[in-house]
């Protein structure tokens, strides 16, 4: 039988990013020598693999939009000439066969967006040539007759992309990501005494940990204001440009000797240890790794009602949800976790839901997922 020759396309490829991990733990996950993969792509960052096939479309570029116009243009073109069985674009790329709507819808995230800004920052973003280009690629591709399968990581954004664009129901696959939760899990009491020790941590506080880059869209404003009110410490894993606009208002509201920016971390695991429950009110997000990570490592999750994430809490069971702006309730929920060490019941009830997300429940939901495409061919 010829191998299924797959095409994944994504403009910068770097191995740590939450895409990629999608994508390399579905394909080793899958292992059984079907698939010739082929990458499309602008860069790529760390060793690629001998056996997968790098194509480099990496045209001139001027700006945002003339970067994104220009990549879409040489990775259909490469496409069309190479004849692919399957086209996988985590791209707004029209003409594909399956696209990963791993960031969401662009016009959802402005309008969580425009929440939080300035009415001159909101009016800038309505009359942004580049929103508008984003907006206008991804109508285009979810309009094309080309498009066979939407990927969503949750059912969130499956219900966005409906409501948005009046996709058929039948042209979704939900598949949510994969997590090791042999390499995350629960602290033994000593690893978090250690990790607390390391870090300068008091063994009888109660820690949260926030994990990400892109403070504003990921909530961290919001998780210091909630946090100033009680006697947590909170770990920020992560960078962004503005830190020192966040640490200015953990000194403003008197709580900046608990927050503890820690820069971002090659292995996270500690923290997690370090941790007795994640809180990432983000204002949208389709659904991020590190609430999979954290429920693997025995922590509460606490996250808004735009995030993917949300589906797998249940208030008081896996943690909370509440509305990314709403301080009283989040703070709330902050005050109702108890310390891992004195009640490990949440966290255990967190570990629990993830462990269904297998890398090989993956690999068998995305080789059904290709079957269905070929059979469409």
């Amino acid at each position: 039988m010829s191998k299924v020759r797959l095409a994944i396309v994504r403009q910068k490829y770097r191995p740590d990013g939450g895409a990629e991990r999608f994508i390399s733990r579905a394909l080793e996950a899958l292992d059984d020598d079907s698939l010739d993969l082929n990458i499309i792509t602008r860069s790529w960052q760390g060793e690629p693999k001998p056996e997968w096939h790098l194509h480099i479309c990496n045209p001139k570029k001027w700006g945002r939009i003339s970067r994104e116009r220009g990549f879409a243009l040489a990775a259909r073109a490469c496409w069309q000439r190479e004849k692919f069985d399957i086209v996988q674009s985590h791209e707004r790329i029209a003409g594909c066969d399956i696209f990963r709507a791993g960031d969401g819808v662009h016009r959802v995230w402005l309008a969580q967006r425009a929440r939080i800004v300035s009415p001159v920052q909101k009016l800038l973003a309505d009359l942004s040539p580049y929103h508008r280009y984003v907006m206008a690629a991804e109508e285009e591709m979810f309009r094309s007759p080309a498009l066979k399968k939407i990927i969503c990581n949750s059912l969130m954004v499956k219900n966005d992309i409906m409501r948005c664009f009046q996709v058929p129901e039948e042209k979704f696959a939900v598949i949510y990501n994969a997590i090791d939760a042999q390499r995350f899990q629960p602290a033994t009491p000593a690893e978090r005494q250690q990790a607390r020790a390391s870090l300068r941590l008091p063994d009888e506080a109660k820690v949260f940990i926030y994990v990400g880059s892109g403070f504003e869209r990921k909530g961290l404003r919001a998780s210091i204001s909630a946090l100033a009110a009680t006697e947590a410490h909170l770990l920020v894993v992560g960078q962004d440009k503005q830190q020192a606009r966040y640490l200015s208002h953990a000194r403003a509201l008197g709580c900046e000797k608990r927050v503890h920016f820690v820069g971002v971390q090659h292995n996270v695991i500690p923290y997690y240890h370090a941790a007795d429950a994640l809180i990432l009110p983000t204002l949208y997000d389709p659904f991020p790794n590190v609430i999979l990570e954290a429920m693997a490592c025995g922590l509460p999750v606490i996250t808004s009602d735009t995030c993917g994430g949300a589906e797998f809490i249940v208030n008081g069971e896996q943690g909370y949800v509440c509305d990314a702006l709403d301080i009283v309730a989040l703070s709330a929920a902050a005050q109702a976790i108890p310390l891992r060490s004195v009640d490990a019941r949440m966290g255990d009830a967190a570990r629990e839901r993830v462990l269904p997300c297998s890398p090989q429940r993956l690999a068998g939901q995305l080789h059904a997922l290709y079957q269905q495409v070929l059979r469409q061919a």
